[in-house]
């Protein structure tokens, strides 16, 4: 028997790749068996060099356009940096807050219960809870794609063609049986099963599945981060709403004071012993302290509503102990060692399933420069009246192969790769920053917990002062023996220290919820 073999004159290619010798292979078996079975006969020696000559071109270009494509392909795909420094301030401490369920680390039962109310019916959250059931079911779409598909074909026509027609001519002249001729006009009735698989030879089916597993993942862990800030969220609201209540009583107890302070002086006034310049100075600056709670309340509307919408709620008033403010204090921070950021930030855990997406998104672009192959079936009954459905001459079935392979114009393919390793890189830069932000976050707020801690202890020593002050101030003035610009003095810089002292406490409150935020603390 003579030995069939192809050979390409003035080629001398090597292949670059596994991908190209697969391809390769490939194109060359389907030349051996165009070349094995079609018929020897001299007869139909023309029609076998018809279908050789065309298989040993494709062949050709299938070498060069994958030697081209591993030119592409040669480029290195950029690696994230993880590394980040070994411990916060010299500390090798393990011990982390953010392994700790928020409703252990918040101790406020009004606002457990906001928390609680705003995870249950927050609209935003909601919506993010419909992002992640649609990335769920593009999973499933996306697995669906590399698993044969079947189903039933039922179909049915009719057919009249023209006497004075070839298809006419030839139907007038033969008989379905004996002495029956073609029906006229002519039906055409199916049923039966179909079935078509793409062969996932380059894994860009199962791939792009697992592209779309990683952003279902991703959007889980947005889902938890989006969890983390709103409970951090609520608490800095609550917090900053105990702390209007506070700045609204110190207010309150000012205007008595001042009010007393100008009862005397218009006794004083009566007595001759100060003018009605000392009048108006003490009531303009009683006015001035009343004109701050007006302030304060409309503050204390905008918070109280700002929770309300992040509960999912028509403004109402927001149960809390204003008195508990002061006291308020959070166990001892531990904030471990930011190698456990990697774990516990549930943005870094999404930007590193974007990332991963990213790479297989690569692959199936690279996938879409091969050629792709396809079986499709079919197996039924067809006759032109269904009363001879099930008959056996009206069996029928078919098997086809098909080989794809992209040859001219292959712009769209090359700029969809080359857009895929750009939103690549992209998400390594993504990923990498979100590590230096959440690195950098923990160090502000640890930064911030011992600083406002320190301010708070030197302001109320201030505030201490200044309360005595304003006492001493007053008997002296009463005695004549101080002027009334030192009490006025005095009473404006005690009630100024008492405004900073809240707002001191409130931003060390911030910096022990923003900690447990950024060591990814409150999803769990």
């Amino acid at each position: 028997m003579k030995n069939r073999t192809i050979s390409f004159h003035g080629i001398n290619h090597k292949p670059h790749s596994n991908i190209e010798r697969i391809t390769i292979f490939l194109c060359s078996l389907c030349a051996y068996v165009v070349n094995t079975f079609l018929p020897r006969s001299n007869t139909n020696s023309t029609t076998q060099k018809h279908f050789a000559g065309p298989i040993k071109l494709a062949v050709v270009i299938a070498i060069l356009l994958s030697a081209e494509s591993c030119k592409l392909f040669k480029e290195p795909i950029r690696t994230e940096n993880k590394s980040v420094p070994a411990a916060y301030r010299n500390s090798s401490d393990t011990a982390n807050t953010a392994t700790i369920k928020w409703r252990n680390y918040f101790t406020d039962p009004y606002l457990i219960a906001l928390i609680d109310t705003a995870l249950k019916n927050n609209q935003e959250l909601n919506i993010v809870w419909q992002e992640i059931e649609i990335a769920r079911n593009e999973v499933k779409a996306k697995k669906g794609e590399y698993l044969p598909f079947g189903g039933v074909q039922l179909g049915a026509g009719l057919d009249k063609v023209g006497r004075y027609t070839r298809s006419g001519a030839v139907e007038e002249n033969l008989e379905i049986k004996p002495g029956k001729k073609f029906p006229e006009p002519l039906g055409d009735f199916m049923i039966g099963a179909v079935f078509s698989w793409e062969l996932d030879v380059w894994k860009k089916l199962r791939n792009s599945k697992n592209a779309a597993v990683a952003r279902y993942l991703a959007s889980v862990e947005g889902k938890n981060f989006m969890v983390t800030n709103l409970i951090a969220e609520i608490a800095d609201a609550y917090y900053e709403l105990l702390s209007l209540d506070n700045r609204l009583e110190i207010v309150k107890k000012n205007i008595e004071i001042q009010q007393n302070a100008l009862n005397i002086v218009k006794q004083q006034k009566d007595a001759a012993r100060v003018t009605q310049l000392a009048v108006n100075r003490f009531e303009a600056q009683l006015l001035n302290t009343q004109n701050l709670q007006y302030e304060i309340q409309q503050q204390i509307t905008e918070t109280e509503n700002k929770i309300n919408f992040l509960t999912a709620r028509f403004p109402s008033p927001v149960p809390r102990n204003a008195a508990s403010y002061n006291t308020t204090v959070f166990d001892s921070i531990s904030a471990g060692i930011p190698s456990q950021l990697l774990e516990n930030r549930p943005d870094i855990r999404q930007a590193e399933q974007e990332l991963a997406a990213c790479k297989l998104d690569i692959k199936v672009a690279k996938a879409n420069f091969f050629p792709q192959f396809r079986i499709s079936a079919a197996a039924g009954f067809q006759a032109f009246n269904p009363a001879v459905w099930f008959n056996p001459w009206s069996l029928f079935y078919n098997v086809i192969g098909d080989m794809v392979a992209p040859l001219v114009n292959r712009n769209a393919i090359v700029a969809a790769y080359k857009t895929s390793r750009a939103k690549q890189i992209q998400a390594v830069y993504k990923y990498e920053q979100t590590i230096l932000k959440a690195y950098t976050e923990v160090l502000n707020q640890l930064s911030g917990i011992d600083n406002y801690s320190k301010s708070y202890e030197t302001k109320n020593n201030e505030v201490d002062i200044l309360n005595q002050s304003v006492t001493i101030s007053g008997s002296l003035f009463n005695s004549a023996r101080a002027d009334y610009i030192e009490v006025l003095l005095t009473q404006r810089e005690a009630l100024e220290s008492k405004m900073e002292l809240i707002e001191i406490k409130k931003k060390q409150l911030n910096a022990e919820i923003n900690i447990y935020k950024a060591l990814g603390g409150g999803w769990r």
